[in-house]
């Protein structure tokens, strides 16, 4: 899985005003354009939503 699958990512989140997912990243101009142009451009705020990790370090 690459870091341009958004729906993996933990800022790719419900919005209830737009009824929708939606990036909370506040990016600039030219990340959004390079990231919806280039097919091979990983999105530099991927974050995995990984819910156990807290648990896993806890361990």
């Amino acid at each position: 899985m690459s870091s341009g699958d958004c729906n993996s990512c933990s800022f790719y989140v419900y919005d209830e005003d737009y009824e929708d997912y939606m990036c909370q990243v506040n990016m600039d101009e030219d990340d959004v354009v390079r990231l919806m142009s280039d097919e091979s451009y990983d999105c530099p705020y991927y974050q995995l939503d990984d819910e156990y990790r807290i648990v896993r370090k806890q361990m």
